[in-house]
């Protein structure tokens, strides 16, 4: 009953049942699916957006909550009793098996990042893109990670590539296709999405004197879905 009632509301929509599925495996495997990325994810998103009633109402059944931001045109997908930035706490418990499994160069990478949009957002910094992508370079990001984190880049060139290809895969920055980390005039792109996150309150904690890196690990970032796509794809791909 079920299935027969979901496959009318999506063909209403002309979205198959499958294509359903594929949506609905991307937000699972990847926590986001955003306009702003290639072909592929765009169309994904416009189609998510034409049955999105239909994907709320699948993903509540099981606890998870669908946040769609309109205004920088992506879904990203929370587990059950997730603290969501800017959102009133859930009732729900955490499920801590159902936590991104992500590196502590990650998470402070991107508390670093957050760093930098909002002091870029206070001052009204001329790097604001007219899509509120903040850009900067990237000894930037390493100075921020030293200064404000306490935490400094893995050390080989192999390891920061990966971080940044992780950075990018959640969506939380975009940078050219000839972007390289030994080039001092690239930028990369903070991307709003960012604030989906790591709320204001987290990163607070994470950089005061009692805060730290342990704490916001477990408060803010690991609240997006496991994992279960580790392999990307050619276009999500970083050339760094």
């Amino acid at each position: 009953m079920i299935t027969k009632h979901l496959v009318e509301a999506l063909s209403e929509q002309n979205v198959t049942l499958s294509r359903f599925q594929e949506i609905t495996t991307r937000l699972f495997a990847f926590g986001v699916i955003s306009r702003d990325e290639a072909a592929l994810e765009q169309r994904m998103y416009d189609e998510a957006r034409r049955i999105e009633s239909a994907l709320q109402e699948t993903f509540s059944v099981f606890g998870f909550k669908l946040v769609h931001d309109v205004k920088y045109q992506f879904f990203r997908l929370y587990t059950p009793g997730a603290q969501i930035p800017g959102m009133i706490e859930a009732d729900l418990e955490p499920v801590p098996s159902l936590r991104t499994k992500l590196s502590s160069d990650f998470v402070a990478a991107a508390l670093a990042l957050r760093f930098l949009y909002q002091q870029a957002i206070l001052n009204g910094a001329s790097t604001l893109t007219d899509k509120d992508e903040v850009l900067i370079r990237f000894e930037e990001l390493a100075a921020t990670l030293q200064t404000q984190v306490k935490r400094p880049l893995p050390e080989s060139p192999t390891e920061r590539k990966q971080l940044l290809a992780e950075l990018k895969r959640h969506r939380i920055i975009q940078v050219s296709s000839t972007f390289t980390i030994e080039n001092e005039d690239a930028y990369i792109a903070i991307r709003p999405t960012i604030l989906g996150i790591i709320s204001e309150e987290s990163l607070l904690a994470a950089i005061s004197e009692k805060g730290g890196l342990a704490k916001a690990e477990d408060t803010c970032i690991q609240n997006s879905v496991d994992d279960i796509a580790s392999e990307q794809t050619d276009e999500e791909e970083v050339t760094v």
